[in-house]
């Protein structure tokens, strides 16, 4: 007898970043944490929860947030600052899951279905999420988990700040109809004022509400798309957009003071994880970049470009330990937290121009029996010697 296995629930994780560029400047200066502060002065691009409490808000004028918290602290915008955190935190992100859906700069949609006997549920992962981004990039972060993509968000909006708000399967609605209807995606002030002259102040309100109805309150376009989302009726996927362009990996640790046979266990560690996840996702890169934190949460980054493209993890081992050593000055003196390696300017490995050294076959040869291994007996079955003994993070070797 054949036994049909029931279809998945969808898992989502929607993750947002609470506050993100304020929470960017109190991060890198102490001096402003717990206090009152903004980004930007002529318009508000930020305010810290000290300031919202006040009323302060984004896109308010300057001059109206002074009035309403006059001991605001201003701070000038540094758009590249924001782009540093915001990449590493979607480092984060594409560890966590391979489908990531970006929506800005500072949130996305992350899939896991998939992902429960590896990384366990939906719960956990999102757990795991936010206490690596708050570890490895210092900023807190709200999760919401969810069987749509909707609910998700509206999950991570409920729990701000500093949350993780999980809904079970089956009790979508329970969740969602007590909210109030501006809490629906896409419902503005406008929109707000005419369901509420309507007689609809829940979202519950809404769904009970026929679909006729709501057209002639609303029109066609919102009348059809609020009764689908106050009905939980979201079957968009997670949209990844296009092939990754780069493979990458890291590790954090608490201590700023391992020395260079400690780091160099390490970077052996995420090289032999990026590189395999190459040979995973049949692919090659040119590009090694080494990234590189400090106790300071300052960031440094060094790369190298090949003659071809490799996954050979002595050639990208060989090419990261030269940058290493570049900037190892540096991170000893400040301290160094956090080690990254990623390989760039990727193309399919059928595709690699190979040179003519002949000895060249033997760290590949090696490769490949390293990952039949592998794939054979699991990702632990088979390492280098330098890591006996260690504890490296377990992180699954993941498709592209």
């Amino acid at each position: 007898m054949i036994v049909k296995e029931e279809p998945q629930v969808r898992c989502i994780l929607h993750a947002d970043l609470d506050s993100f560029y304020a929470a960017v400047e109190q991060r890198d200066d102490p001096a402003l944490r717990d206090r009152p502060m903004m980004v930007g002065g002529g318009v508000v691009l930020a305010a810290s929860y000290e300031a919202k409490a006040m009323g302060v808000r984004t896109a308010m004028s300057g001059r109206e947030a002074r009035r309403l918290c006059p001991e605001v602290i201003e701070v000038p915008a540094r758009m590249s600052a924001y782009s540093e955190a915001s990449a590493a935190v979607f480092a984060v992100f594409r560890e966590t899951s391979p489908e990531v859906e970006g929506l800005s700069i500072d949130e996305a949609f992350l899939d896991v279905t998939g992902l429960r006997r590896i990384r366990g549920s939906g719960q956990e992962i999102a757990a795991k999420l936010r206490s690596r981004v708050l570890g490895e990039v210092g900023l807190a972060i709200s999760v919401g988990v969810a069987s749509t993509k909707f609910l998700a968000k509206v999950a991570s909006a409920v729990s701000k700040p500093d949350g993780l708000l999980v809904v079970q399967p089956g009790l979508e609605l329970v969740f969602l109809h007590p909210l109030p209807v501006w809490r629906l995606w896409g419902v503005g002030p406008v929109t707000v004022e005419k369901l509420t002259a309507g007689g609809l102040q829940t979202v519950g309100d809404v769904a009970a509400c026929t679909e006729a109805a709501l057209v002639e309150i609303l029109g066609p376009g919102a009348g059809h798309h609020l009764h689908s989302l106050a009905n939980n009726r979201d079957p968009r996927p997670v949209v990844t957009g296009r092939r990754r362009r780069s493979i990458g990996s890291q590790r954090s640790f608490p201590r700023g003071n391992l020395n260079r046979a400690e780091c160099d266990a390490i970077l052996l560690e995420v090289v032999d994880r990026v590189t395999s996840r190459l040979r995973n996702a049949n692919r090659g890169g040119r590009t090694v970049v080494l990234r590189l934190r400090y106790g300071d949460f300052r960031q440094a980054t060094r790369s190298r470009t090949l003659p071809q493209a490799t996954a050979s993890t002595d050639t990208v081992l060989a090419t990261a330990r030269l940058l290493l050593s570049d900037v190892w000055p540096e991170a000893t003196a400040r301290g160094l937290t956090k080690i990254g390696i990623a390989v760039t300017g990727l193309s399919d490995a059928n595709a690699v121009q190979l040179s003519l050294d002949f000895g060249a076959r033997r760290p590949a040869k090696l490769d490949e029996a390293v990952d039949s291994i592998r794939g054979r007996f699991g990702s632990r079955a088979i390492g280098r010697t330098v890591l006996v003994n260690r504890k490296p993070r377990d992180v699954p070797l993941l498709p592209d």
